[in-house]
């Protein structure tokens, strides 16, 4: 089975009962085709880049899931049509866990001290010129 993980924006106008609702119904889908849902993060309500159907502000969802290759393109081609989502991605995990420890590491560097700068190497003395 392959990794993978769908990324969903969700509409901020509905009712917490009607969002509930259609990532229920996101992850049934996955399900349906043959899915293992692994994890699920919600990171919550943020502000869009663009309007989209007139909307500025949208909940974003992580749903990571292990598939056969052919249940992403299934999971898309019913998600288009689902009410409340304004936009979707699936992607292959192939970093997997790994990609949630690189920001920890990524805030250790820039706390970690810069190393020294090196002195500048010695010039080498310029050659005398020859007799010729």
């Amino acid at each position: 089975m392959t990794k993978y993980e769908l990324a969903v924006v969700l509409s901020a106008k509905p009712e917490d009962e009607t969002r509930a609702a259609t990532l229920e119904k996101v992850k049934e889908l996955v399900t349906n085709f043959g899915g293992e849902i692994t994890k699920v993060m919600e990171t919550g309500k943020r502000r869009l880049a663009y309007e989209i159907q007139k909307q500025t502000e949208g909940y974003y969802y992580f749903i990571k899931f292990e598939a056969e290759p052919s249940c992403p393109a299934e999971v898309e081609s019913r998600i288009r049509i689902t009410d409340g989502v304004l936009r979707y991605l699936i992607v292959k995990d192939e970093l997997g866990d790994a990609a949630v420890d690189i920001a920890p590491k990524a805030e250790e560097a820039a706390a970690a001290p810069a190393a020294p700068a090196e002195a500048p190497a010695a010039q080498a003395p310029e050659a005398a010129p020859s007799e010729e």
